[in-house]
This record gives structure tokens, C-alpha cells and sequence, in this order.
């Protein structure tokens, strides 16, 4: 799966993930030269990434996070983050979520998400953190995790 097209204004926004993980951590999100977005993508990770809409809406997930929830880039960027968790497990998402927001950034987040299939994985150490552009203005929370069964 190559990664898509974006726009210019889609790839600022893509390319905040990045860069707000390495302002809250010093870190670079995934290591590597060349182009910061297909970099993203192609991370051994599942990086996944949601605006800042009332019901927020993915925006970006990339090639390892769409296997993961079955489903392709057009599909999951027009989901509510809030789906990729059980009903029963939203409450704990939004605490999760309020966290973050306090705090700009988790590195002990685990929990379960579930696929377009309706298939359940658990996820554990993942990175969770606020998105901010140049300007300091948020533009949503990301997520990166690499443990998941």
C-alpha cells in the first residue's frame, strides 16, 4: 500500500505528528532521512492521528495502523477516533484523552481497539500526545504504538 496523496494543507497537519513528538520528548517518533511524511507511513509502528472537532476525526493513520484496523486510508480518516475503542471502553478512552490533554504527552497508555471487522487487539506501551503546530495552536492528539496482539 503506497502512501497517498495529501494535500498541502493535509501533509502540515501529518507533518505536526512528528514534530510535536519531538518537541514534548526531544525524540524523534520514528527515525530516518528523506521525505518526514513517507517516513510516517512506512513506520514499523501503528501511527494514528485524530483532529480537533467536537467528535474528533481521524486525519492520518498509517500503513501499519490501517492493517491493524482493516480498513484503508480514505475509510479510516473519515472514522471518530472514538470508534476504534468498545463502547464499553469509552469512558476510560475520554479520561485517557483529558490526560493528555493536561499533561501533553503519556508513554504507558494500554487498552483495546477494535477493527472495521470487529476484530479485538490489545495495545500496550503506546505514546499518546497532543499535536500542536509552529504556532503552538492544537491541532489533535496522536497516537504510536508497536506492541499489539
Amino acid at each position: 500500500m503506497d502512501c497517498p496523496d495529501l494535500t498541502p494543507a493535509h501533509r502540515s497537519r501529518v507533518l505536526c505528528i512528528g514534530d510535536s513528538y519531538r518537541r514534548l520528548t526531544g525524540r524523534a517518533l520514528v527515525p530516518g532521512g528523506g521525505d518526514p511524511i513517507d517516513t510516517l507511513w512506512s513506520a514499523p509502528l501503528a501511527i494514528v492521528a485524530h483532529g480537533t472537532e467536537p467528535d474528533p476525526v481521524f486525519f492520518f493513520g498509517n500503513r501499519a495502523a490501517l492493517a491493524l484496523f482493516e480498513m484503508d486510508f480514505d475509510a479510516f480518516t473519515r472514522l471518530a477516533s472514538r470508534f476504534s475503542a468498545e463502547p464499553l471502553l469509552q469512558a476510560e478512552r475520554m479520561r485517557l484523552l483529558a490526560r493528555v490533554s493536561r499533561d501533553g504527552i503519556i508513554e504507558d497508555y494500554a487498552g483495546v481497539r477494535i477493527s472495521a471487522t470487529g476484530k479485538r487487539f490489545h495495545i500496550s506501551n503506546a505514546a499518546v500526545w497532543n499535536l500542536t503546530d509552529g504556532a503552538g495552536t492544537a491541532v489533535g492528539q496522536a497516537a504510536a504504538f508497536a506492541t499489539w496482539q
